[in-house]
């Protein structure tokens, strides 16, 4: 039984302990009597379960992923004893629940998960991050509980997930998707093209979502459950500039039929997932642009003081030391905003603004941090036996996927206007 499995079946308290827990944690009062009465906790305090989560992921990373992660870059393929790794370690369905093979831990935990596996390597990362934030949620929340009981235990044990949603021309305009599903029997038969598919190569689960109905627009898209061997097609896999070990490949469904028991959520209800479900995993990417800005940076500040220059280390100058309490500044800010917008959602709160704003600037933080460690190692720094300039190349994927930065902002100021206008 892995760590984590372990801890969340010993020490996680009740739903309802947790609810009362949450309130009490985030009471406030001017009241000295009533401060003494209440344990008033930071933003980032956590829980027993999830600090013993983040021990055991930081070290599966770095004992396990390390020193995989420049072959594995430099191939640009997924190391299938990684994967097998975060299946054992039960990182593959951290909120799902102990019947269903899961951790049965906190949307929290999982966005620890995804932090810790970043600071090491984003490509794993995000493979975590879009099997738990997005495939498993869609089934813990949409699916029926035929379906929940077949497909559950396997994803946390042994079948990676895929989110099949975006296009060729349907991108930040999600719902102007092309593909489409016609009943036959008993049956949805699929035609149609995916793009910029995230663990699609080495995934056997897929969500897939099509348009049964064009004349009604948005509302009839739907989504489907689908195997690899149902007949999916890998067109093409991606080379990138970034997180290069993480797949991204093209799909082609060319008459793929699937079970008319594989419709989740109900027809024509998938607009509705897929809004919902991306707003949750905006707080993963913003997870993994954290981790990732704090790997720069850990990997890059002990090398300035092991680097002496005009007789002393050259992160005692001033203007290296400014720089990089400036970078301390902006990992701690971007934090406590992913943090904040992760505690919300789990209490239930409403979060996308706050989603919104902690992915948009989490991922700024990521490429500033990330370009200027590069700057303080130096010429070392520019090589990739270090390792500092795989971040910075993995950091531009955090303004692009999952809503770019200009959609984050367009979400951020549509609540502005609602508030003020």
């Amino acid at each position: 039984m892995s760590m984590l499995r372990s801890a969340a079946r010993v020490v996680k308290p009740s739903s309802a302990a947790l609810r009362s827990r949450a309130l009490a944690a985030r009471h406030f009062s001017c009241s000295p009597a009533v401060a003494s009465e209440a344990r008033l906790n930071s933003l980032d305090t956590f829980t027993e379960e999830e600090q013993m989560l983040r021990e055991s992921v930081r070290r599966f990373a770095q004992e396990v992923v390390g020193p995989k992660v420049r072959e594995m870059d430099e191939n640009e393929m997924m190391d299938p004893s990684v994967i097998k790794g975060l299946f054992e370690q039960g990182l593959m369905g951290i909120e799902t629940s102990a019947d269903h093979g899961g951790a049965e831990s906190s949307f929290t935990a999982a966005i620890i998960a995804i932090e810790e596996l970043a600071r090491v390597d984003p490509s794993v990362s995000v493979m975590c991050d879009v099997h738990n934030t997005l495939v498993n949620t869609v089934v813990r929340k949409y699916g029926t509980k035929e379906q929940q009981d077949k497909w559950l235990p396997l994803l946390s044990e042994s079948k990676l997930g895929s989110f099949c949603l975006s296009e060729p021309a349907s991108g930040s305009d999600a719902f102007a998707l092309q593909t489409r599903a016609r009943k036959d029997g008993n049956e949805w038969v699929i035609n149609g093209t995916k793009m910029w598919i995230t663990n699609s190569y080495e995934a056997d689960f897929f969500l897939i979502f099509a348009n049964i109905d064009p004349s009604k627009g948005y509302k009839g898209i739907t989504c489907f459950i689908a195997t690899k061997d149902m007949g999916i097609q890998i067109a093409k896999k991606e080379q990138k500039l970034g997180i290069r070990a993480s797949s991204t490949c093209s799909l082609s469904f060319d008459d793929l039929r699937v079970p008319a028991e594989n419709v989740i959520g109900g027809e024509g209800k998938g607009y509705k997932i897929a809004i919902e479900i991306l707003n949750e995993g905006r707080i993963g990417i913003a997870a993994q642009m954290l981790g990732l800005a704090q790997g720069a940076f850990d990997k890059a500040v002990p090398y300035t003081f092991q680097r002496s220059q005009f007789g002393q280390p050259v992160g005692t100058f001033q203007g290296l030391a400014f720089q990089q309490s400036k970078a301390q500044i902006e990992l701690e800010a971007a934090r406590l905003l992913v943090y904040n917008a992760a505690r919300r959602k789990e209490e239930g709160r409403e979060f996308v603004r706050e989603a919104a704003i902690a992915k948009y600037y989490a991922s700024q933080v990521a490429q500033s941090v990330s370009g200027a460690a590069i700057e303080w190692a130096g010429g070392v720094g520019f090589t990739r036996e270090t390792g500092i300039e795989k971040f910075w190349r993995d950091s531009k994927i955090g303004a692009i996927y999952e809503g770019t930065s200009n959609i984050q902002l367009q979400t951020i100021a549509k609540f502005i206007q609602k508030q003020y206008s």
